[in-house]
């Protein structure tokens, strides 16, 4: 049988260019806030046209890798913007059909953990910012009711001190953000619900109780499904999402 061979991906010089920057970037050979060669300089160091690194640099800006100070023409390394990272996130999850059951589940497997480890975690800090997230449940305009419940789970976040939980949740609270709102509008009761275990949570992490802060946030995710079943939201249907 005749051997058969993949075709040789060809890419475009300018996304070579860009790897090798992102490359030094991610391995942080390039520093935070450190200036790049001008765009001739860079040309002559990797053997390429201007315009090709241009297009490269142009690349890495949108992508948040690179940003540009105001009065300088020299690029600088930078970070992307934690919250437009989890939007990129959660449109590609939206747009691969992911389903409200589907991220309510993660939610069940992520959530629990963040309140466990906050209960070890927490300081006067983070307990003083989660305080006063559950002091403004039971909003009664339903918008607002949604975003404090997602709110809540950012605040645990910040005191369980683990920035990769930190951003791993936010799409999926981003993309949960349509049915919690459906949820509170069509069930009035739930806002009290939320807020109850809301409190008994932020009860346990003050403790320092790592259990009972785990066992009332499965609680707490486990009536979120209940209440999208009362509410009529499909959960095998895909996700509805207010990101543009």
């Amino acid at each position: 049988m005749t051997a058969r061979f993949a075709k040789i991906r060809v890419e475009p010089a300018y996304r070579k260019v860009a790897a090798a920057l992102t490359s030094r970037i991610t391995t942080g050979s390039l520093g935070m806030g450190e200036r790049l060669p001008s765009e001739l300089e860079l040309a002559r160091q990797l053997g390429v046209h201007r315009s090709t690194v241009r297009e490269a640099l142009r690349e890495l800006e949108s992508s948040g890798l690179l940003r540009r100070e105001r009065g300088s023409k020299l690029m600088m390394v930078s970070r992307p913007d934690p919250g437009q990272v989890a939007s990129d996130v959660s449109r590609a999850l939206a747009l691969h059909h992911a389903t409200v059951a589907d991220v309510w589940e993660t939610m069940t497997i992520i959530q629990p953990s963040v309140a466990e480890i906050a209960a070890r975690r927490r300081d006067a800090a983070s307990l003083a910012v989660l305080a006063g997230v559950v002091a403004a449940a039971e909003d009664p305009e339903p918008l607002r009711a949604a975003a404090q419940a997602a709110d809540f789970f950012r605040a645990l976040a910040r005191a369980a001190d683990n920035g990769v939980l930190s951003l791993t949740q936010e799409p999926l609270l981003q993309l949960l953000a349509s049915s919690l709102r459906r949820l509170i509008e069509a069930v009035p009761q739930s806002r009290a619900r939320i807020a109850t275990a809301q409190r008994r949570i932020l009860a346990a992490v003050e403790a320092g109780d790592p259990a009972a802060a785990l066992s009332w946030c499965q609680k707490h995710i486990r009536d979120y499904r209940r209440g999208f079943e009362v509410a009529g939201i499909d959960l095998s249907l895909p996700i509805e999402t207010d990101l543009a």
